[in-house]
């Protein structure tokens, strides 16, 4: 059981306070995506703030992808939007990915006061509620990144109060049934048929897998910027 503070914090701002070891959490679909795209044995994510620097980033290294959205589209000239079935069927391996997104990308860059940052989703939650009891610190900040990293997001929430449940040794009640509430409350906008293209309804179903992977995403940085490196958990 988990001795430390934890702090749940909101949005860009929240980020921005966030301090200890830090989880940026953006469950549909950033940090989701990531997982996946590591599964598809993606080298190195390096994620980023600016679809400028996504571009510049793009022309240093020669292997990369880009990936990114803003209000969900992606963004033009990118070679994929945020979304996990998009590279459902894709080769990946080995490349570089740079990533940009109107809330998790913008967490991570503005959490400045954190000692340490790693990204959460649902699909994660045990192994990074599971790396934390293994770290032990002092402070834990859970960032609910929220929409555009500024409004609520019910599925962020949940992802927080799961990690919490997990570290505090409690059973978080109602678990499945508040993820599968995520259809009306949260993950309503892929199921709106006039959202196929920017939404797939695919994409919530990959997303509220929760606990399929047993890994954290840990962010680093070096003088190009911010990369993260995918790191299992001993089972």
């Amino acid at each position: 059981m988990f001795n430390g503070q934890i702090d749940i914090l909101y949005y860009i701002e929240g980020a921005k306070k966030a301090e200890g070891l830090t989880v940026i959490i953006d469950v549909f679909r950033a940090f989701s995506l990531e997982c996946y795209l590591y599964e598809k044995g993606v080298k190195v994510i390096r994620p980023v703030e600016t679809i400028e620097e996504t571009f510049t980033l793009g022309k240093i290294f020669s292997n990369s992808v880009l990936i990114g959205e803003r209000k969900g589209k992606k963004c033009e000239g990118f070679d994929f939007g945020n979304s996990p079935s998009a590279i459902e069927h894709v080769n990946l391996e080995g490349k570089i990915i740079i990533h940009t997104t109107s809330a998790g990308t913008q967490g991570i860059v503005n959490a400045k006061k954190a000692e340490e940052i790693i990204t959460g989703s649902l699909v994660n939650a045990r192994a990074v509620a599971s790396y934390i009891l293994k770290k032990n610190p002092k402070k834990v900040s859970l960032v609910c990144m929220g929409n555009n990293g500024v409004t609520p997001a019910p599925e962020d929430e949940l992802c927080a109060f799961y990690i919490k449940s997990i570290l505090e040794g409690k059973e978080l009640e109602n678990f499945d049934k508040k993820v599968a509430d995520l259809q009306v409350n949260g993950g309503e906008h892929f199921f709106k048929e006039e959202n196929r293209e920017v939404f797939p309804r695919e994409d919530f179903w990959y997303c509220i897998k929760y606990d399929k992977f047993p890994f954290i995403i840990r962010v680093e940085k070096d003088e190009t910027g911010y990369y993260t490196i995918r790191e299992f958990l001993d089972r």
